[in-house]
């Protein structure tokens, strides 16, 4: 069986695994603790959706995802197994978030944006300090920008549209436009309209 509890509100047709809890209520002091889920959701079991987030139609989970409070998301938000969304984010429509991500409190995504397996987000520069949680900030990832595996983005930085973060990156500064940008620390290399398919199914995969 599932656990759906009097503060959620779903749309038409969901589908709701045995083993789903929502509306799971958070340990913090939130002004409004309703969850409401869009149309056709699909949510596997495993999963937790805590009370007190927005999220839009044709939502999708894998297995044991967790989404925390106060979360705006927008439709067709795509999130697959063991991922966890923390409180106070904001994401776009047609974000698709892959297996193993950390989303720390406090970062944006906007539309379109790709996170692949594995790719873990900062939101605190003094961990430890008395102070941090006064000056937590999570990255900004700009429309459409592709953020690859095992990638890991510092707090306060923000990825520009349509850049490509590669494999094993870690992002320390802002990343331009349209930029592709690997290493550690991060650097650009080129352009993404530079780059060419080595597969041959086309010649300029991000023209």
């Amino acid at each position: 069986m599932n656990h759906t509890r009097p503060n959620v509100i779903l749309g038409t047709t969901p589908q709701i695994d045995p083993g789903v809890i929502l509306g799971y209520l958070s340990p913090r002091t939130i002004k409004d603790t309703t969850l409401t889920i869009g149309d056709n959701a699909m949510v596997r079991s495993g999963s937790v959706i805590y009370a007190g987030s927005r999220i839009g139609a044709n939502l999708q989970t894998g297995h044991n995802v967790i989404l925390r409070e106060e979360n705006a998301i927008g439709d067709h938000f795509c999130i697959w197994s063991n991922s966890i969304i923390d409180y106070g984010c904001k994401i776009g429509n047609g974000v698709r978030i892959h297996s193993n991500v950390y989303i720390p409190q406090y970062t944006e995504i906007e539309d379109e944006v790709f996170i692949a397996p594995g790719a873990t987000f900062a939101n605190d520069l003094h961990p430890g300090c008395s102070l941090s949680s006064e000056c937590m900030q999570g990255p900004i990832l700009k429309k459409g920008c592709q953020i690859g595996v095992n990638v890991t983005v510092l707090p306060f930085v923000t990825i520009g549209e349509e850049a490509v973060i590669g494999s094993g990156a870690v992002i320390v500064n802002d990343v331009p436009p349209q930029s592709v940008v690997v290493g550690n620390p991060g650097e650009v290399i080129c352009n993404t309209h530079d780059l060419r398919c080595t597969r041959d199914l086309t010649d300029y995969p991000y023209r």
